[in-house]
């Protein structure tokens, strides 16, 4: 890490780094007062597409951590922002909640079930039969599969959660058709967030708790990351990937120094 030019701007995700089953996680109000208090570019990210930007902002408020609106980046508006690239004034049938739905509305898109270009995939708290039927025969007849991310199970303080990346295997085995994933680890939400702040991937930094999304898309876009051992991925189980972070530490408490 000593060769690398210094940390100007950070990503950082959001459940199991920030706040865990809807607490904050000890020294996240420190990391992001500092951040705010140095003006260095920075995003807390995260793969759930059910919030808007602004519902984050309020719930985050009431844990007591204050992210700004325009420091939020969710797979939804990295969903939003590609189909806008790709096919701008676009169709889609969707199955989501707000934060999804939202996104694309205000870049202009039309949500219907008639003959849309893109069915677009999700998270929501009841995923209807109904519709994954609807979803399943519109890409039979042709229309363009995504989804928000790949994440197969979501928390809950009941226990996991089946998430998106389970429904759209179930679609994709209906169909014969796979998904294009646009959240982590697709390195595509990490080079439009970094776009969005104005950071280059050469001095900016991803934090994350996970080995197999958060820190392969830090180091597919080409950024120094940090692992907490506050969420998903244990100590025993970075061995396990062909990849490394840039450094491992306890929690978010152990990077407010850094900034």
């Amino acid at each position: 890490m000593a060769d690398r030019k210094p940390i100007e701007s950070w990503l950082t995700d959001m459940d199991g780094v920030l706040i865990h089953e809807g607490v904050p996680i000890p020294g996240a109000d420190a990391f992001l007062k500092k951040l705010r208090e140095s003006g260095r570019p920075f995003l807390v990210l995260t793969n759930n597409s059910i919030y808007t930007a602004r519902d984050l902002h309020a719930r985050l408020r009431r844990m007591g951590l204050d992210v700004p609106v325009e420091n939020i980046w969710t797979s939804a508006l990295a969903t939003a922002q590609f189909l806008n690239d790709q096919r701008p004034g676009g169709s889609a049938y969707v199955i989501g909640e707000a934060g999804l739905t939202t996104a694309l509305h205000d870049i202009g898109y039309i949500l219907t079930d008639h003959d849309p270009d893109f069915v677009i995939l999700g998270e929501t708290r009841t995923y209807s039969f109904e519709a994954l039927t609807k979803a399943v025969r519109l890409i039979n007849d042709g229309a363009r599969f995504i989804a928000t991310n790949p994440d197969n199970v979501g928390p809950s303080t009941q226990g996991d959660l089946p998430a998106t990346g389970s429904v759209a295997a179930l679609i994709t085995a209906a169909t014969g058709k796979k998904p294009y994933f646009v959240g982590k680890p697709n390195p595509l939400m990490m080079r439009a967030g970094l776009n969005a702040i104005g950071a280059h991937s050469e001095t900016s930094a991803m934090i994350g708790d996970r080995m197999d999304t958060d820190v392969l898309a830090g180091l597919e876009a080409g950024m120094r990351t940090f692992l907490v051992l506050s969420g998903v991925t244990q100590p025993a189980d970075v061995d396990r990937y062909p990849f490394r972070p840039s450094k491992v530490v306890d929690s978010i408490a152990d990077l407010v120094d850094l900034v």
